[in-house]
Parts: structure tokens; C-alpha cells; sequence
């Protein structure tokens, strides 16, 4: 028998999510693996050889062929992704912590209604709604402008939902009235009070907005026709799709694949300890 918390949990119990936990693991890693190996190897040995066998070292060449090609349009999307991601994730998580918090502290009318709301929108699929809010931003005249992907991305129904839970259980309703009682107005409150005892909570959503924000594709497809405004998402598709005529763009787009990732998980890394410690956290009443 094995003691996790305080609790005898069967070895054969263990041993079954520790598989589970392996399996997950190979599942994405071995793709991983694979854009490593890749992106090594020329146009020709990518398709003369296994694809889990290293062949000539041809990585740097590649990068070096990566950064110029197109006058090195691959930055510029990368540079356009990291626009979208952490400015909107900001100010993503801003909306979001206010939103939850005043749904968390305050009581009003159709206040119950508006969770149920926000709960339902979580079953939207995104691709639902892209047509509907591309003819919309393209009424307003924000096609092919920052402000067409920075708008649709403030509305984030399960950041405000985490930030409700979160808000609920760690702003004290005795430390507002407090608060009111020295005076303080209710903004002020907000960003001293609610913001500080959030803190935690919001890394979770900013964490989850920039992943959201880095792989959205569908949106930026439809919105942007500029190519100077294109995320890499939208790029690296169309260097797939048009390596059907060009065969050594499928090199270019393998490379700028495990460049992509590169971004993802230096900020996974970073806000590890806050992404972990945020999602148990909710649950504790501070």
C-alpha cells in the first residue's frame, strides 16, 4: 500500500495512473520528438527518410533560410502573435477579474441569469461564432487592423467564470465592507483589494488567454487578408498548403513550427507555480 495525503491508496491503483499518466505523456511528446528531427534535416531527406531517424544536421541552414525567406515574413508573424497574445491576454484577464469579481461581491438583478449566461457560452464552440463576429467586425471597419483580433479576444466566458469562483472564495466580503466603511470607493477597492487576493487566479486566466490567443487560427483567417498583419498560425498553414507547388516550404514550416513552440512554453514554464497553486487555490476560502 502507498500513502498519498494522508490516505492508503493500492499499488496496483498507482501503478494504473502512472500508465494513464505515461501514455498521456508519449502522446504529446512523440510529436514534439518528431518537429525536433525534422526540422534537422533538408527538403529531401525529410521525405527520403524515417521519420524518427536523424539524417545530415542541416538545422541552422535551416533557420538561417527560415529567417530570410519572404524577406523574413516569418518574424513579422511571430512578432504580430506575440502582439496578439500578450496584449490581449492582459487585457483579457482585466476584463475577466472584474467581471468575476463583481458577479462574486455584488447582488443585483438578473445576477444568476447572467452566470447561467456566461456557464452556456462555455458550450459555444469558437467556430460558431467566427462568421457572425467576422461580418460584425467588418461592419465596424476593423478588418485587417490589430483591433479585429484584440476586441472579439476580450470576451472569454471561462476566464470570467474562473475568476468568479476565484473572487468568491479568496475576496472576503467582511474586508470590502471595511474597505467602504474607510471610505474607499468601489474601483479602488477593485485594485487594491480584489486585485491583490486575485493575483493568483488571474496568472491562470493570463496563462490560458495567451495560449488561446498564440493558437487562434480561425478568426485571423477570416479577419486578415494583409499578410503583415498575420499571426504565425495563419502563415505556417499557407506555407503548408502552398508546398504542394514549392516543396521546400514544407522544410520552412516544420522549422517555424518548433520556433512557434518555443514562445508556449518558456511562458508555461514561467507561470507554473502560479498556473498550479491558481487552480487549487480557487477552492480554499482565503
Amino acid at each position: 500500500m502507498t500513502t498519498i495525503a494522508g490516505e492508503r491508496v493500492s499499488k496496483a491503483w498507482v501503478f494504473v495512473i502512472t500508465c494513464a499518466m505515461v501514455i498521456a505523456a508519449l502522446y504529446f511528446l512523440i510529436p514534439v520528438a518528431w518537429l525536433v528531427i525534422a526540422s534537422t534535416k533538408s527538403t529531401g531527406q525529410l521525405f527520403s527518410t524515417p521519420g524518427f531517424a536523424f539524417a545530415d544536421f542541416h538545422l541552422f541552414d535551416n533557420l538561417i533560410e527560415l529567417s530570410t525567406y519572404d524577406n523574413g515574413i516569418f518574424w513579422r508573424w511571430s512578432l504580430n502573435s506575440i502582439i496578439y497574445s500578450i496584449v490581449g491576454s492582459a487585457l483579457t484577464t482585466l476584463v475577466c477579474a472584474a467581471t468575476g469579481y463583481a458577479l462574486a461581491l455584488y447582488r443585483f438583478r438578473g445576477r444568476n441569469v447572467l452566470l447561467a449566461v456566461v456557464l452556456a457560452s462555455l458550450l459555444v464552440p469558437g467556430t460558431v461564432i467566427a462568421q457572425p463576429t467576422y461580418v460584425l467586425l467588418v461592419s465596424m471597419g476593423l478588418n485587417n487592423t490589430y483591433a479585429g483580433l484584440l476586441l472579439p479576444a476580450l470576451v472569454y466566458p471561462f476566464g470570467v467564470l474562473l475568476c468568479f469562483i476565484y473572487a468568491q472564495s479568496s475576496v472576503p466580503n467582511e474586508l470590502v465592507e471595511a474597505a467602504r466603511l474607510d471610505g474607499a470607493g468601489e474601483f479602488r477597492i477593485f485594485l487594491s483589494i480584489g486585485l491583490r487576493l486575485m493575483m493568483t487566479g488571474m496568472v491562470t486566466v493570463l496563462l490560458f488567454a495567451f495560449l488561446s490567443s498564440w493558437n487562434n487560427y480561425i478568426l485571423p483567417l477570416l479577419v486578415l487578408t494583409d499578410q503583415e498583419l498575420m499571426p504565425v498560425t495563419v502563415g505556417l498553414t499557407g506555407w503548408g498548403q502552398s508546398a504542394v507547388t514549392i516543396p521546400g516550404l514544407q522544410t520552412l514550416t516544420v522549422v517555424g513550427s518548433l520556433v512557434s513552440v518555443i514562445p508556449i512554453a518558456i511562458v508555461f514554464v514561467a507561470l507554473q507555480r502560479f498556473w498550479r497553486s491558481g487552480l487549487t487555490a480557487g477552492g480554499i476560502r482565503g
